[in-house]
């Protein structure tokens, strides 16, 4: 490959830009097109734990799992108590059927952060999927040696034998041609859409003149079909162990109970009880655990709506409240469709109701979500909307930084450069060395794109001193990098 190739393949865009292209295709179940993203990321961040375990997330969603688990292994490479990484290696674990390994991560990881529910309702899943899978019987033994990719549409025409596999005999073929009413049709709720495809091998092993063909390779056709077959046994005996059909008819009680549950008589004091709500889904959020405060949330809502304006004076701002923190429990769980709606939501209440902090709450959020899904206009104009409620110079000092980040991303550098100096204006203001910093790497990025690379070094130095006052090393050599590039570039008085 050319050095020119290469140019032409290099990433061009920002880190963040590709992790947000990423986030919104896992959302939109593109998972192939999300690894694409994530992969390109890593290319300018290779050891972003966060980047690697989403990227792992993506092929556990494809049934990758020998990718999934290195990635989930990478992200704990430098942080061995990296809880995400942890719970990312336990899934994959978990998706490979070592349940036992699984179950191990999980307990790490609960160790860690007990308060999170995801590991202990992984704890309690790989010690279903232990009880369910000791002792059960399978119908077909055969190593899972095999070359599949013929039964996967990879690689056509390049299957190759699989070692060690034995030449089928008559009595083998035959106890697959042997079905079990009952295990059929669990075989067939659980296999699904892939139950036909089973069918459809299993009739060719009827056909005597096709079976009796080879591959190209020396591979018998009836081996090859057989092999296929045994994969989706195994599959099927794998979901049963995860999800056995008991267990789905147990989950069908459950849900039933909680709606009878849904269906009882309103709190007894209103007030009250959206107070001690509130309370209780702010300690649960800031405890880290996101999926419990968010089911909380979203059944306390329920019953708000269902109270009348008498019970709870203030309802349509404790509704507002609600969406906002169900808009940002589902940021966290990368729901960015789901948490925009929320968040539109808490707005349309607050400008009914001429709610100016909920407003202001709520452009910010709005802001926020179409800035990691890389949609920066839509995110400037919510946060422009939102200057006049600003109060104090710390929240300018942020809602400036990141307007002029966007108007960065969209190369509209004047702007750009304009946010950035009222950023670090408001940031003087205060005295806040962190937004001193973030403000002055804004404007020496925005001075050098227009061309004025004097100011840019002069702000980049300001910031480098900042840096080194914070003690800020990653922050300080990324400058330093920067420092170097821009001072290679002729200076005005030269040219």
């Amino acid at each position: 490959m050319s050095d020119n190739d290469e140019g032409d393949q290099a990433p061009k865009s920002s880190f963040s830009t590709y992790v947000a292209e990423g986030d919104q295709l896992y959302i939109k179940g593109e998972y192939v097109k999300a690894i694409e993203s994530y992969t390109t990321a890593l290319v300018l961040q290779p050891d972003d734990k966060n980047c690697l375990v989403a990227r792992s997330k993506c092929y556990v969603k494809m049934g990758d799992s020998a990718n999934a688990l290195r990635d989930a292994e990478a992200s704990l490479t430098e942080d061995k108590e990296f809880f995400k990484g942890l719970y990312q290696k336990a899934e994959a674990l978990y998706t490979m059927g070592d349940f036992e390994f699984a179950l191990v991560f999980f307990h790490r990881g609960h160790k860690l952060r007990p308060e999170l529910q995801e590991f202990r309702l992984g704890i309690q899943k790989a010690q279903e999927a232990i009880e369910n899978s000791v002792g059960s019987p399978s119908s077909v033994k055969l190593e899972n040696k095999g070359d599949l990719s013929f039964f996967l549409k990879k690689n056509e025409g390049k299957t190759v034998k699989p070692k060690g596999l034995p030449r089928t005999t008559k009595k083998e073929q035959n106890q697959h041609n042997k079905k079990s009413p009952k295990s059929e049709k669990t075989a067939k709720q659980l296999l699904g859409e892939l139950y036909s495809d089973k069918e459809y091998l299993e009739k060719l092993l009827k056909d005597e003149d096709l079976i009796k063909g080879e591959m190209r390779s020396g591979e018998r056709v009836q081996d090859l079909i057989l092999n296929c077959i045994s994969y989706l046994d195994t599959r099927t005996e794998f979901w049963r162990q995860q999800k056995p059909v008991y267990a789905r008819e147990r989950d069908r009680k459950l849900m039933q109970q909680k709606w009878k549950k849904s269906q009882q008589s309103l709190p007894s004091d209103p007030t009250a009880y959206v107070l001690k709500s509130l309370e209780e889904i702010d300690a649960t959020m800031a405890a880290g655990s996101v999926m419990e405060g968010l089911k909380k949330a979203r059944r306390v809502l329920k019953t708000v709506e269902r109270c009348s304006e008498e019970a709870v004076p203030n309802k349509k701002e404790v509704l507002g409240n609600l969406h906002s923190c169900i808009g940002n429990a589902l940021i966290d769980l990368e729901d960015m469709d789901g948490a925009l709606d929320s968040h539109k939501r808490d707005l349309d209440l607050a400008r009914q109701n001429k709610l100016t902090d909920a407003k202001s709450r709520a452009l910010d959020n709005i802001g926020r979500v179409y800035a990691r899904i890389g949609k920066y206009m839509q995110a400037i104009e919510a946060w422009e909307e939102k200057i006049p409620l600003v109060c104090s110079s710390l929240e300018k000092t942020w809602l400036f930084h990141e307007i002029g980040r966007c108007y960065l991303e969209l190369e509209r550098f004047e702007e750009a450069l304009d946010y950035g100096s009222r950023s670090l204006e408001a940031a003087n203001e205060t005295s806040d060395e962190k937004w001193q910093l973030n403000a002055s790497v804004l404007v020496a990025q925005s001075e050098v794109k227009l061309g004025n690379h004097n100011s840019g070094v002069e702000h980049f130095e300001r910031a480098l001193e900042w840096a080194k006052l914070l003690r800020d090393s990653p922050a300080k050599d990324a400058i330093q990098k920067a420092l170097s590039e821009v001072r290679q570039y002729p200076t005005e008085e030269s040219e």
